[in-house]
């Protein structure tokens, strides 16, 4: 008898208590709007931000991108699929609690059952067999549960070895390191192997998107102001915060890392 996922997440019916609380968390964010994106750019720290983009240039130039362009020549298109599977599937748990704290029930049970059946079905994560059956990723991150909480973005940020960023998903970033359930709970050496799969999984980005990346890093005339606005224009996309007349928005923008 075939197991009927999407039914289960489409049209699932969680216990009455749970619905409760969701019902509550949802009326409590709902007084919280994040507030809309500021009509200019906010980056009162710009002269710290260049210095950052500089060091993060350079790290770019001699270390990640060779190592990216090596990674993708060794290794086959099935392996490196398989890294970045297996990367995508340890994130789920992180992705879970955030949904917990988005009142988001809908996104939490997805990610829930998908990570099931990766982690069952395809072999720890090495195969994707959740996205066949019908269950999507439902990306999240804690700067997004800020944002839900509503906080404002903040100035933007350039941190060093993660890029642009905002002083909320600075935090975000930061909050998701360390409060991953995988990262709390896997012993050694099984956490030092998720940490090389994530690694590897991030090198297969950048060899992925190698062309724009180093269209917008070694081609723009000014690659700091540029990754500033891309990141900008596609993080409050991501949030739902396009429209709002800042000077991020623009209705052509194409996000260069999306497949």
């Amino acid at each position: 008898m075939a197991m009927k996922f999407p039914s289960i997440i489409d049209g699932a019916r969680p216990n009455r208590g749970l619905l409760a609380v969701a019902g509550a968390m949802a009326l409590a964010l709902s007084a919280c709007a994040a507030p809309p994106p500021p009509a200019q750019i906010h980056d009162p720290l710009e002269g710290l931000n260049r210095g950052t983009h500089a060091l993060n240039r350079g790290l770019d130039r001699y270390l990640l991108r060779p190592a990216s362009r090596g990674y993708g020549t060794i290794l086959p298109q099935p392996v490196r699929t398989g890294v970045s599977n297996v990367a995508g599937n340890l994130d789920l748990p992180g992705d879970m609690v955030n949904g917990v704290l988005q009142a988001d029930p809908a996104g939490t049970v997805q990610n829930f059952f998908r990570f099931v059946v990766n982690t069952t079905v395809g072999i720890g994560g090495l195969f994707d067999p959740a996205t066949a059956i019908g269950i999507p990723h439902d990306q999240t991150d804690f700067g997004e549960t800020l944002h839900v909480w509503g906080f404002g973005e903040g100035p933007y940020l350039e941190m060093p070895g993660f890029g642009p960023s905002t002083v909320r998903d600075g935090v975000g970033i930061v909050t998701d390191l360390v409060m991953n359930p995988m990262s709390i709970t896997l012993p050694s050496p099984e956490s030092d192997w998720a940490t090389a799969f994530k690694l590897g999984s991030k090198l297969g980005d950048r060899d992925r998107y190698s062309d724009t990346i180093d269209s917008i890093l070694y081609d723009s005339a000014d690659s700091y102001a540029q990754a500033r606005l891309l990141y900008l224009q596609n993080r409050r996309f991501e949030l739902g915060q396009t429209g709002a007349g800042s000077a991020a928005d623009d209705d052509g923008f194409i996000d260069p890392y999306e497949e």
